[in-house]
């Protein structure tokens, strides 16, 4: 009998694990819940709650196959070698498969259970699956890990040249088995369940991952490029809460992208060519993880920035994390975040920039923030994009770019449409005076939207001198943007 234990792999298609063992002969899944785990990654309540009913979506697609979901329970990953080791010993497995998951934490925990099943002559199988390409095979001329995507997407591009990741055959019916499915949990202790409008946003299920990417290739893709940065029009996939769970794999996106714009990669449709950057970008961050294990454990990646003087501003902290800082692009960011579960990536730049430079708030409290509500929250992804907007990670913006939310704003909410449908109180501005409410009426600004909580053009300042004090920094050019 063979096990395939399911993680961020919520899929019955392209599953490599799921694959390897149905071929291998009469095969069982399991899920193993690990709340305190879950609490201490800061995963969102609204993320746990896609997991499980993505869970319930993939119990009976696996149950139309004949093969059982068993559900159980490892508070903490130290436990998981035990509760799999036991599970193994009353249903006779042979061997357990997994796809391969990065991080720390992760790692340690397939070693300590592939060392505690293999005491026991039970075979631990890992697979490539979430990734188009293996950490390790993508390096520099001198075998390490790349630091500017720039680079990394290069090699990449010759990999991809050379090989195409293939899709996976999803598994056939089996024979039945005399083992029942276990029911899925409605919802987790500790992790509330959101609402219903946050949950109908996100509908669970490869075939709605299915029907987005379909949608998007056929239809949007083309515009990409030239629509993503603006948060009031649909020009994004909207695919990264399934990414981040595995109801749909990046091989599966790639071929999608590819389909599109004639097998091209390099050349070809610019959207499609944009879009298949960002799954690269996606890559590249998980390879971080791996080649630079300190991003894991809450480290800046540039070890001289570690010395930044960050401040302790617990007020503007909250005021930043309850959308009332008065300046409308990062409020209305902010209520996208805390009401869909979602944010917009521009925005993602924008309020992340805002919080570590004109607040010069530690980026990890911003990063922690994030994790704690997105639906999608991904470690590689959410640090790396942390990390770049404080200046403190790999390929970084340049200490001295520092995003205007107004200019931002401006640029790519011009109308305001953004801003208006999550500020309903600044609907009565025109589109020029929404941007910056606070230079309406006299000194008063707007009723019920509180005043900007910091100098814009003061804290930029502030936020330059104390990149320019570390040690070891250079002295460089500025730019605003």
């Amino acid at each position: 009998m063979q096990l395939i234990w399911l993680r961020s792999d919520l899929r019955q298609h392209d599953n490599t694990a799921l694959a390897a063992a149905a071929e291998r002969g009469p095969s069982v899944a399991v899920y193993l819940l690990s709340p305190q785990q879950w609490q201490e990654h800061d995963d969102a309540p609204c993320k746990i709650d896609f997991w499980l009913r993505n869970l319930h979506k993939l119990s009976k697609s696996l149950g139309d196959l004949n093969i059982p979901l068993l559900i159980r329970t490892a508070p903490h990953w130290d436990q998981a070698p035990a509760v799999l080791l036991e599970l193994c010993r009353q249903l006779k497995i042979e061997a357990v498969h997994v796809n391969e998951e990065y991080g720390i934490n992760e790692s340690r925990r397939d070693a300590a259970v592939a060392k505690a099943l293999q005491a026991e002559g039970i075979t631990f199988h890992s697979y490539l699956d979430q990734l188009l390409f293996k950490p390790g095979s993508v390096l520099t001329r001198t075998g390490t890990y790349f630091q500017v995507f720039s680079q990394f997407r290069k090699v990449c591009y010759e990999h991809l040249h050379r090989s195409m990741p293939s899709l996976k055959q999803a598994p056939g019916k089996q024979s039945a088995l005399n083992i029942a499915s276990d029911p899925v949990p409605e919802a987790i202790e500790g992790f509330p369940t959101p609402g219903a409008s946050l949950r109908a946003l996100w509908p669970a299920g490869e075939t709605e991952a299915r029907r987005r990417l379909d949608t998007f290739a056929d239809a949007q893709i083309d515009y990409y490029k030239s629509e993503r940065d603006f948060p009031a029009k649909p020009g994004t996939s909207q695919l990264s809460a399934y990414l981040a769970a595995g109801v749909i794999s990046p091989r599966q996106c790639l071929h999608a992208a590819l389909q599109s714009n004639q097998g091209e990669f390099e050349s070809g449709k610019v959207g499609a060519v944009t879009w298949i950057n960002e799954l690269l970008w996606r890559e590249f961050y998980k390879h971080i993880l791996v080649g630079y294990p300190r991003v894991s454990r809450h480290r800046a990646f540039r070890p001289e920035t570690e010395d930044l003087a960050w401040r302790n501003a617990p007020e503007d902290l909250a005021a930043w994390q309850e959308a009332r800082t008065g300046l409308p692009i990062i409020d209305a960011a902010m209520r996208q975040l805390l009401e869909t579960g979602w944010m917009h990536n521009r925005l993602r730049m924008v309020v992340a920039m805002f919080l570590t430079k004109n607040l010069l708030i530690d980026w990890r409290e911003g990063e922690r923030f994030f994790m704690r509500h997105l639906i999608d929250g991904d470690l590689a992804a959410n640090n790396g994009g942390w990390q770049w907007s404080a200046s403190t990670g790999t390929d970084s913006a340049p200490y001295f770019r520092i995003f205007n939310p107004v200019s931002q704003s401006e640029k790519f909410d011009s109308e305001g449409l953004f801003i208006k449908h999550w500020l309903p109180e600044l609907a009565g501005l025109n589109k020029k005076e929404i941007h910056n409410p606070a230079s309406v009426g006299g000194l008063f600004g707007v009723a019920d939207y509180p005043a900007p909580i910091v100098n814009l053009s003061a804290s930029r300042e502030r936020a330059l001198a104390a990149f320019k004090n570390l040690p070891s920094r250079s002295s460089q050019g500025e730019s605003d943007e």
